[in-house]
């Protein structure tokens, strides 16, 4: 597997994964304004992509869009395939986003699902950013499909 800056053929497969995870976020593959994020995320050099060889063809297994204004920089959106969760994929587009984005002190922001949300424990979000030293922090608006968020956030630099 390679992490890598994501590239505007990669959209088909990072579509394919927010299918995998519409039913925890709403719908994202018929947004235009998720469309519109993605190809944004992109032409700014802002989002990563984990590529796997399979079968002689390169598949994203994995994507990360980042937000970087210093000191506050955010994980906007982060998605692992189901076949791959809790492989390290996560890990290594986290490792990799903090390296190439991350410059001096602040903080890296998440927002992900608060402790009642059902998707908080199948899908190990609040775990998987616990093991990479986040901390839950206040609340957040709900998401698109009425479950409630949480801020996680972990000190850098």
């Amino acid at each position: 597997m390679i992490v890598r800056t994501a590239r505007k053929q990669d959209v088909p497969g990072l579509l394919g994964l927010a299918a995998e995870v519409e039913h925890w976020f709403g719908p994202m593959v018929d947004d235009p304004g998720f469309h519109r994020a993605l190809d944004d995320h992109i032409h700014r050099e802002l989002a990563l992509v984990a590529v796997e060889e399979r079968a002689g063809a390169a598949e994203v297994v994995g994507g990360l869009l980042f937000g970087a204004r210093p000191p506050v920089h955010h994980v906007h959106w982060l998605v692992v395939s189901g076949r791959l969760r809790g492989k390290g994929v996560g890990r290594a587009l986290m490792d990799e986003a903090t390296r190439v984005f991350v410059r001096g002190p602040g903080s890296i922001e998440v927002i992900t699902f608060g402790a009642d949300h059902p998707g908080a424990v199948s899908s190990g979000a609040r775990v998987f950013y616990e093991n990479l030293g986040f901390s839950p922090a206040e609340a957040a608006e709900p998401g698109p499909e009425g479950g409630s968020r949480q801020v996680y956030r972990r000190p850098v630099g």
